[in-house]
């Protein structure tokens, strides 16, 4: 397997492009084409940080809001919050997100990629443990369920090397309480991470199959503009935006840096006994869509996902007809994460990724705050 940081650094020279200008550099000056389709379609501020970049986004089905701040950069203070009156609150406390390099990362946060709320009351985290997108920090990438009815760490899920190495880097999960199994995305090398969350008990899987790999053939563009690497290569970005179907049979996922959307049986995946490679041929190719970074079921199932090369948010009906819901080119910059509150409003974070000083001469080219919208569907 490639580095993991090699492989992110490739992913995120993917972004440079949400806002560029004539000359090809990118500037903190934007101007906000918005297109609103339906009644709903507005977009609404509900959380903004003006200091530090989140990703994620969580409402659980009592309306409490979480967002997680992954470790990529030295400005990084907590990883998971809940908004509580518009200010970020480390959640569940403040021991649990005082990680410094050189702790022991065992029982602390270290780099939170996700935050995924379910409808039992439970918050689920993923810690990739990848500091700055690099290796896993001392073994201690893990899953962390909380109880939010009393605020307090129900199970923590670890992983051996044969289903995580040290190279892997889980990004999103989504969870069927029903069944017992929860299945992540690894973004650093393509595959499916399928966990039992009764067990403990996990499996790597679909780690061979084309359909977690990026098309080499798809060009990534923005505005016209293929994104490209300093050195003229294109990189190409696998397995990361992931979804249950309402009834939970399918699990929808799909590469970044190409617009296929896949979905596989998931009977199948919960069959730890299936043979790998009639998992890799049973495997459903749906066409092409869009580029994604998340993705997120409603109950009538249509599939929501954001255009990151058209700075939209997309549905996608049951019948695979897709229709843009809102465009915004400079509120969207890397709309990122999804959650769908109990009273109907798809909550959406943009995580300005783009615009990180790592592809901008090491100069931030962030149009502060970093912000969390909602919008009514």
């Amino acid at each position: 397997m490639k580095n993991t940081l090699t492989i992110y650094i490739t992913f995120f020279a993917l972004l440079l492009v949400s806002c560029v200008n004539k000359s090809g550099s990118l500037s903190n000056t934007i101007d906000s084409t918005t297109t609103s389709t339906g009644p709903g379609a507005q977009l609404e501020e509900v959380f903004a940080d003006s200091t530090y970049q989140l990703t994620g986004v969580a409402v659980s089905p009592d309306g409490r809001l979480f967002t997680n701040y992954p470790y990529w950069l030295d400005t990084h203070r907590y990883s998971v919050a809940e908004v509580i009156d518009g200010k970020p609150v480390p959640y569940p406390d403040s021991t649990w997100n005082s990680f410094k390099k050189g702790d022991n990362g065992e029982n602390k946060f270290v780099c939170v990629q996700a935050v995924v709320t379910d409808e039992n009351g439970y918050l689920w985290i993923v810690d990739a443990a990848g500091i700055g997108l690099g290796p896993v920090y001392q073994h201690s990438n893990k899953v962390v369920k909380i109880n939010l009815a009393t605020n307090s760490i129900e199970r923590i899920y670890r992983f051996p090397e044969s289903v995580t190495d040290n190279d892997s880097y889980i990004n999103d999960i989504r969870v069927d309480n029903a069944k017992g199994f929860a299945y992540m995305t690894s973004s650093s090398n393509g595959g499916i991470v399928v966990l039992n969350t009764n067990t403990g008990d996990a499996r790597f899987v679909l780690h061979q199959s084309p359909s977690v790999k990026s098309d080499t053939a798809y060009h990534f563009a923005i505005a016209g503009r293929e994104l490209t690497k300093a050195d003229g290569s294109i990189p190409k970005i696998n397995s990361d935006g992931i979804a249950l179907s309402p009834d939970k049979a399918w699990l929808y996922y799909k590469p970044l840096t190409d617009n296929r959307l896949y979905r596989i049986s998931t009977s199948l995946l919960r069959d730890f006994s299936s043979p790998l490679q009639k998992i890799n041929n049973s495997v459903e190719d749906l066409g092409k869509f869009i580029t994604t970074d998340g993705m997120e079921f409603d109950k009538e199932g249509n599939l929501y996902l954001g255009d990151l090369e058209k700075s939209s948010i997309v549905k996608i009906t049951p019948d695979l007809k897709m229709h843009t819901i809102v465009t915004d080119t400079a509120l969207l910059s890397w709309p990122d994460s999804y959650s769908i509150s109990a009273d109907g409003y798809l909550y959406i974070s943009a995580s300005q990724i783009a615009r990180m000083p790592w592809f901008n001469d090491n100069k931030s080219r962030t149009v502060y705050p970093y912000k969390i919208f909602r919008l009514k569907l």
